[in-house]
């Protein structure tokens, strides 16, 4: 840690020139946004553009996780003082990475959430840049990869989640974070026969063709093998990566809405993330952190991490040299 810099920097979020390097300003100090990314509405030669999205009104159980990004914010300013441990590079500096603020949208029309997210999300791909989301209730995976497909064709989605999410429901205006990738694989957005799903432990009548791993499976054979079936699965195709929270198990992050037990360990998750290094990732996002259920903050200081996974993994194709 540079500690003459910790001395004089503060409100990056607002003050810093550069969209590239570490930041040492006190983690426990200054106006707060993701890794201590400038904030910013210009996308201009941006690789990388992190948003939040703090909507939770399709929660089946609990809600709480519009206060995901906020907290995953805060959780993240222990994070950017040095590159990512195990990487081998440092994202933050090769790599023009701001963070894009909210979405802004009318909390009692809900019915027009979707198309306001399928927007936010367009005019990021639209800039050139790569978009890393922070969630909200999964229902925003929905919105987001409808506009990902728009520009990539269908696409491989990797999940990590409790639940498959596929439970069947044709009423395709219904707002539901139970059955958003049900819809995403009717409407053509997703290739579940090139998709897996991990960790999950709920039952699901119909998997629609997605390859699944689930819990005990991940914990039976390994995350190295998880991580190359993974790969075998998707290949080097366009592919998508959401994470929801509960995949993990709740003793390690409790603060989500609908957590189940025998989950997935961090070191897993951690380990099997990194094994699949060389996807080609379009984008991703961490969802269903939900604070009011976790005063110790362990829940968004693991969604902050595999958000800087997820970055790590963009970052890995795209790298010079």
């Amino acid at each position: 840690m540079a500690l003459e810099d910790a001395k004089t920097e503060v409100d990056g979020a607002f003050t810093r020139r550069d969209t590239r390097g570490l930041a040492y300003e006190n983690a426990f100090g200054g106006a707060v946004s993701f890794l201590r990314r400038r904030y910013s509405k210009d996308l201009a030669g941006v690789d990388l553009a992190v948003t939040g999205v703090p909507f939770d009104q399709a929660v089946t159980h609990r809600p709480g996780t519009r206060f995901g990004p906020r907290a995953i914010r805060e959780a993240s300013t222990l994070q950017p003082y040095d590159p990512p441990y195990g990487w081998g590079y440092d994202p933050l500096s090769e790599f023009s990475v701001v963070d894009y603020g909210d979405l802004a949208f009318d909390y009692a029309k809900v019915a027009d959430f979707p198309d306001a997210l399928h927007a936010h999300i367009q005019r990021i791909l639209a800039a050139g840049a790569g978009s890393l989301v922070l969630g909200g209730d999964h229902f925003i995976t929905l919105p987001i990869l409808r506009a990902h497909f728009e520009k990539f064709g269908p696409l491989r989605v990797i999940q990590f989640d409790a639940h498959s999410d596929l439970w069947a429901d044709d009423d395709m205006s219904r707002i539901d974070h139970g059955t958003m990738m049900y819809k995403a694989v009717k409407q053509g957005y997703v290739d579940a026969a090139n998709s897996v799903q991990i960790g999950i432990r709920t039952e699901c009548p119909d998997y629609l063709g997605f390859n699944v791993i689930d819990a005990a499976e991940a914990h039976q054979i390994g995350p190295p093998a998880v991580a190359d079936r993974v790969r075998e699965i998707v290949g080097d195709a366009p592919s998508y990566l959401t994470f929801d929270i509960d995949a993990l198990d709740p003793a390690f992050a409790p603060g989500t809405g609908t957590p189940v037990w025998g989950g997935l360990a961090s070191w897993q998750a951690a380990a099997i993330l990194r094994g699949l290094a060389g996807i080609n990732l379009t984008g991703g996002d961490v969802v269903e952190v939900s604070p009011p259920y976790d005063p110790t903050g362990a829940t968004a200081v693991a969604g902050a991490h595999v958000a800087m996974e997820i970055m790590c993994l963009y970052g890995w194709t795209r790298r010079q040299g």
